[in-house]
């Protein structure tokens, strides 16, 4: 297909020429951040934790005694242990993704040189069997540890703990954490095991490299304990849940009991993320779609100002193929150039989201993925005012003159 015809018919209709190619630009544009931002939002949901997600069932009591809590704990943990199907049970401070963070910062040497602001969980005896935790190295806590450590300003009394993998990497790298401690403030603690990753309390807001920063105390029973957890067979989680909440309705009349499964937590913790992965994908079904008729329009109102010239065409021997190619050629080159301006306005609103936004930078291959789907998109719009256009017959010259 001879390419100069087409740019001569373009200069003379410039601005609906350059309306097409704007409109491309712009729909380039937008979908490869969008595109790219709907990636990010669909592997931030999915992001792994190393506990039992879907054999563990989190009850929250608020408004018991404290004061109680070292006869009244231990009560309702031997009551909780009754539950049929409940192969493991235990009290804690907090979960993953609970959106409640309890934050403190460590460092690595006594001077505070190396800090790590992480998560921090307090755990009952038989906390790491209830959670699932899966130890990598060393050892958990046993029964002594447990029963030695308290709970004072928010830190632990006693003297061991655990880390997660990627803190202990971040923190000692290329060295084992076994038998390292942490400091803060004038206390200190030894790390006995290293756990799989766990996410964070709010892993959204923990900063760079702190989604998986936790870590974890023994605790005995202690009025700062407000979860219990329960772990037992997915297919019975809600039996369980049910009849767990209603013991501790019986025996903590004056609480509030509140209960969900982890899977449910960890689905209304990601309610917003999901739902703005959904508005994005709205905005490029209407881009596209807004770019489909522009095209769709502007093409068709072409074929009916270049009637008598198709009309010409066909009476001097072009074919319907030929004008049928000649508008998807005309498209093409317009989509083309609507594409390269796209990549450009592209890449300066990543750099734009970067630098307001902490957004990622956009890896290369969205360009030519977003470059295709438009250059397709453009030849299916254009499709139907082409085929029309083919349809023009010669006898249209004779009866414009």
């Amino acid at each position: 297909m001879e390419v100069r015809p087409i740019l001569a018919s373009l200069r003379k209709h410039r601005i609906p020429a350059t309306l097409i190619v704007l409109e491309i630009a712009l729909a380039c544009a937008v979908l490869c951040n969008a595109v790219f931002m709907i990636g990010q939002r669909m592997a931030d949901i999915h992001w792994p934790n190393a506990i039992d997600e879907q054999g563990l069932t989190v009850i929250t009591v608020n408004g018991a005694d404290p004061k109680l809590a070292a006869s009244d704990i231990p009560r309702d943990l031997a009551a909780l242990r009754g539950v049929a199907g409940v192969t493991a049970v235990a009290a804690a401070t907090s979960m993953p993704l609970d959106q409640n963070p309890a934050l403190s910062d460590f460092t690595t040497t006594p001077d505070g040189k190396t800090t790590v602001n992480t998560s921090i969980y307090f755990l009952g005896s038989g906390g790491e069997q209830a959670m699932g935790l899966r130890l990598l190295q060393g050892r958990f806590f046993n029964a002594d540890e447990y029963a030695d450590s308290g709970f004072k300003d928010f830190n632990s009394t006693g003297h061991v703990m655990l880390v997660t993998q990627s803190d202990a990497q971040r923190l000692w790298p290329g060295q084992s954490a076994l038998g390292k401690t942490l400091y803060t403030n004038d206390l200190s603690w030894t790390v006995v095991g290293v756990v799989a990753d766990v996410l964070a309390q709010d892993p959204k807001f923990s900063g760079p490299g702190g989604r998986y920063s936790s870590v974890f105390f023994p605790l005995h029973p202690d009025g700062a304990m407000g979860d219990y957890l329960l772990r037992s067979a997915p297919q019975d989680r809600t039996r369980v849940l049910r009849e767990a909440m209603q013991i501790l309705g019986r025996l903590e009349p004056g609480a509030v009991v509140q209960g969900a499964t982890y899977a449910g937590m960890r689905g209304d913790y990601f309610a917003n993320t999901r739902s703005m992965a959904w508005m994005l994908l709205l905005v490029c079904v209407v881009m596209l779609a807004v770019t489909a008729f522009g095209i769709v329009g502007l093409t068709s109102f072409w074929v009916g100002q270049r009637r008598r010239q198709i009309g010409i065409r066909r009476a001097v021997g072009a074919t319907r193929s030929h004008i049928l190619q000649y508008f998807q050629t005309e498209n093409f080159l317009l989509g083309t150039a609507g594409v390269v301006l796209g990549m450009v306005l592209a890449f300066g609103i990543n750099l734009y989201l970067m630098q307001r936004y902490e957004i990622a930078r956009m890896p290369w291959y969205y360009l030519p993925v977003s470059a295709i789907a438009l250059w397709v998109l453009g030849q299916l719009a254009v499709l139907g005012p082409a085929l029309r256009a083919a349809a023009v017959p010669p006898v249209v010259a004779t009866r414009s003159v």
